[in-house]
């Protein structure tokens, strides 16, 4: 067994030898033959034991044996205790993902704390192919039936290589004690009924089960990386801050796998996304949801904003004659100057006559009905029909200010003043604004501040 750890390890770089590790101890069998098997090989073993307080008088038991454990064999020891239920509750997600957050953000934390190279959680080959199945029932794409990676940035595995009927033999040949988790014989969780029912009935099929998935998902994992690699350079090529080049994604050789790679990590749900890949041909405007962010359908574009990005939507910033700069949640600069000067000509600056304006003057989100008369026009126009002349999507739209004196538009901030407020051979002082383009709504600018 040892040596079989030993050759893996090297195989997958996993650890230098020597390293420093922090070792996550359950108590539970898989968990204690990796420290023992860590601690024989040379490396410097920290055990870190997580207390989710989950299974009552059972989980400060578990958190008793391996501290206990820890001293008569001379580890150093760390360990924490955790609300669980409360915490999955307030981020509304369930005890499981809640479990893992908590853990594996601690295991961090830890592993800096002592300078350790990375982190060592015990699963093994059995619970790869448990993975595998897994996915497969809840549906997954390819990643999801290569099963378990042996390095997972600072998290490592190397216990990977070993079945479960091989840690078993282990622990008994070095009597070394574990404490049994009782909800592992309760097949209410779905991977204990596959260990305990299914996949015993597939045996019967094929006494070898096991091992067909497992080297089915280590060539699916080689598969991946081919996948990946060509993923990111499709991804490289059409996805520029947060907007999906349409025509790019269509010349890729899966559409909707590239979408399923930008999507899925942002909440997007599998219908949802192939929604989004049917509605490449459709009109504009069409929005696709995720709990967090929204998919919007632009003319030849996706385009990405986060749902929570327009909590200003109805505030109101008033600019007194005295302002002299605006920091949220844009950012402009304020001054008077007298006539004659220089005019810059630029949409981010706004030039109006002084005497013209009634304070304080407001800015705010536009909305329907809106008018003004853009500069160097007679007449009255829209602001939402200006907006589609300029051919501004959705989320440039939501994201537009307006400056008013009383109830007048001044100006569509960093496009185009009114022509009632212009500069003229009469003008003798002006009120100058200026938009700084600072990291706030970058993105959105850019296509406004375009001339």
């Amino acid at each position: 067994m040892i040596e079989r750890i030993r050759g893996f390890i090297e195989k997958e770089k996993l650890l230098t030898p020597g390293a420093a590790v922090i070792v996550g101890l359950s108590g539970g069998m898989d968990s204690m033959a990796l420290l023992d098997l860590l601690t024989l090989l040379g490396y410097q073993c920290v055990a870190a034991h997580c207390n989710f307080h989950l299974r009552g008088e059972e989980s400060n038991r578990d958190a008793t044996f391996v501290k206990k454990w820890c001293k008569a064999i001379d580890i150093p020891f760390t360990s924490v205790d955790f609300d669980t239920t409360q915490y999955a509750a307030d981020r509304k997600i369930s005890i499981e993902m809640a479990a893992r957050e908590l853990r594996y953000d601690w295991f961090e934390i830890i592993r800096r704390q002592y300078d350790a190279e990375a982190v060592a959680v015990a699963h093994h080959k059995d619970d790869s192919i448990e993975t595998v199945l897994l996915n497969l029932i809840r549906g997954t794409g390819i990643r999801g039936l290569a099963g378990i990676m042996p390095r997972n940035k600072q998290v490592v595995r190397p216990l990977l290589c070993v079945t479960r009927a091989g840690i078993e033999e282990y622990i008994a040949q070095r009597d070394i004690p574990y404490v049994f988790d009782s909800t592992n014989d309760e097949t209410i969780f779905l991977r204990n009924s596959l260990r305990l029912n299914i996949i015993p009935q597939l045996e019967n099929l094929n006494p070898s089960v096991k091992e067909a998935i497992w080297r089915t998902s280590r060539n699916l994992s080689e598969a991946e990386k081919v996948y990946s690699a060509s993923i990111r350079k499709a991804i490289e090529e059409l996805y520029r801050e947060d907007t999906i080049d349409i025509a790019k994604l269509r010349k890729t050789a899966s559409p909707l796998s590239v979408l399923f790679e930008i999507l899925s990590p942002l909440g997007f749900g599998a219908s949802v996304i192939e929604d989004a890949y049917l509605g490449m041909e459709g009109v504009s405007g069409k929005v696709f949801y995720s709990k967090s962010y929204r998919l919007i359908k632009d003319r030849d574009f996706f385009i990405l904003d986060r749902i929570d990005g327009n909590e200003s939507r109805g505030e109101l910033i008033y600019i007194n004659p005295e302002t002299e700069e605006v920091t949220g949640p844009l950012h402009l600069m304020i001054r008077r100057e007298k006539m004659p000067l220089s005019i810059e000509k630029d949409n981010r600056f706004l030039y109006a006559d002084l005497r013209r304006l009634t304070f304080p003057l407001t800015l705010r989100r536009w909305k329907e009905g809106d008018w003004f008369i853009p500069f160097g026009m007679k007449g009255r126009k829209k602001v939402s029909d200006y907006f589609t002349d300029r051919k501004y999507n959705l989320k440039e739209k939501e994201n537009a200010w307006l400056l008013l004196s009383r109830d007048d538009i001044v100006w569509i901030v960093g496009e185009r003043p009114d022509d009632r407020y212009k500069i003229t051979e009469g003008s003798t002082d002006v009120f100058i604004i200026e938009v700084i383009d600072n990291d706030h709504n970058n993105k959105e600018k850019v296509k406004i501040f375009q001339n």
